[in-house]
């Protein structure tokens, strides 16, 4: 049985056919297969298939090295997006990192007439199409991130893909739900998101929250979920997280191949200090053998007494450099390492109470790119919850 199926503007024919008709277009021709040696028609087959990469109609150039900021789906699709497009028109800055599914599982754009996501979008984003044409004009490049496993919004629809307790749907003390990362259903459900945003035309896919809830290892007895595939598996409890969430990585990017996007993880900055992140399943040199970028969250409002700094967010050089190093080592012993490209502080951390934190502003922010450039890192995100930018930094300093 042959089916044809749309792929982008192309049709291409699925079911039961010989390889020649992918390759010719026509019946094989039962010699092809004799007097061809294979590694030649391995070969032949992939520069072919190459032909039916996705094609969105978009060009961006890569930037000589990101320096990105971080925009909700509000400040994209509102007046805001003005306002930072201006911001990269006049500084170093050069792109986006866009919420396309945000942190409660909402889309944030309006999605093709018939997509199975149109109960979950929030719509800020009204024609994503435009937004993009805008940013390949002034060559501002477009990152897609797609928050995975915390998603209250498919937990409390979907509770059999997700963790409960006496059941009903788990919440964490902030009265957020996450999903299993042991369900593949889980798995296509973000995956499918993230194929939509590349066909948009978003050049890159940073996937958030790629992880196991925090303090896991405390509740796992504690809460109902399934262990999917990984019910067979022999592993100890960590290394099966640890071993759900790689190989959900790894999944993502090989789906996403054909729509040539760039894959980047946000992960942990603490989890590169050690084996692995116990309970939340992220191990830095096994994500990072799997993505094209790595994204450590490297805040340091987030860290507590390291490296032997005491408060570690009044000291945003000494903190950012002596993670770089330890990223660098942590790099340097893969045999593919991806690009690192951490996310930085612009915000003020104030919650952590006097005399624990400083107002960052110019100088903090200016300390630590300068830290990373020093350590051989050129590429850094800028988070602000707000998308308010401090004003007048220099991001080449």
């Amino acid at each position: 049985m042959i089916k044809w199926k749309k792929w982008g503007s192309f049709m291409v024919i699925t079911g039961a056919l010989l390889f020649s008709n992918v390759i010719n277009g026509m019946a094989a021709e039962e010699t092809m297969f004799k007097e061809r040696p294979v590694p030649l028609l391995k070969k032949e087959i992939t520069e072919k298939m190459a032909r039916f990469q996705y094609d969105n109609g978009l060009k961006f150039k890569y930037p000589d090295a990101v320096r990105g900021i971080y925009v909700t789906g509000h400040s994209a699709g509102g007046a805001r997006f003005e306002k930072l497009m201006k911001l990269m028109a006049d500084t170093e800055l050069n792109a986006m990192v866009i919420d396309i599914k945000d942190d409660g599982g909402k889309l944030t754009y309006k999605p093709e007439p018939g997509s199975p996501y149109t109960g979950i979008s929030q719509q800020f984003i009204k024609d994503p199409q435009a937004m993009l044409k805008e940013m390949e004009k002034k060559q501002v490049y477009p990152i897609a991130r797609v928050v995975v496993f915390k998603d209250t919004t498919l937990a409390k629809a979907k509770p059999e893909w997700s963790f409960t307790k006496n059941g009903q749907v788990w919440e964490n003390g902030g009265g957020e739900s996450f999903v299993n990362p042991f369900m593949k259903e889980v798995w296509d459900y973000n995956v499918d998101i993230a194929i939509e945003a590349a066909k948009m035309g978003f050049q890159e896919v940073q996937f958030d929250y790629v992880r196991f809830p925090e303090g896991f290892e405390t509740r796992d007895q504690q809460l109902t979920y399934s262990l999917g595939d990984y019910e067979r598996s022999k592993e100890d409890p960590v290394q099966r997280r640890v071993q759900a969430v790689t190989d959900f990585v790894a999944y993502a990017r090989e789906k996403l191949k054909p729509y040539g996007v760039k894959v980047s993880v946000d992960i942990f900055g603490y989890s590169a200090t050690l084996p692995e992140a116990p309970g939340i399943g992220q191990n830095f040199s096994k994500i990072s053998e799997n993505v094209d970028v790595i994204s450590s969250m490297v805040y340091p409002s987030h860290w507590t007494s390291y490296f032997g700094i005491e408060k570690p967010d009044t000291e945003p050089y000494k903190l950012i450099a002596a993670y770089a190093k330890v990223e660098n080592e942590k790099l340097k012993s893969l045999k593919t390492p991806p690009l690192s490209r951490p996310w930085l502080q612009d915000f003020t951390a104030s919650w952590l109470g006097a005399g624990n934190y400083r107002p960052y502003g110019k100088a903090e922010i200016e300390a630590q790119i300068r830290a990373l450039n020093e350590n051989g890192i050129e590429e850094f995100l800028l988070w602000n919850a707000s998308n308010k930018y401090t004003p007048n930094v220099d991001y080449t300093p």
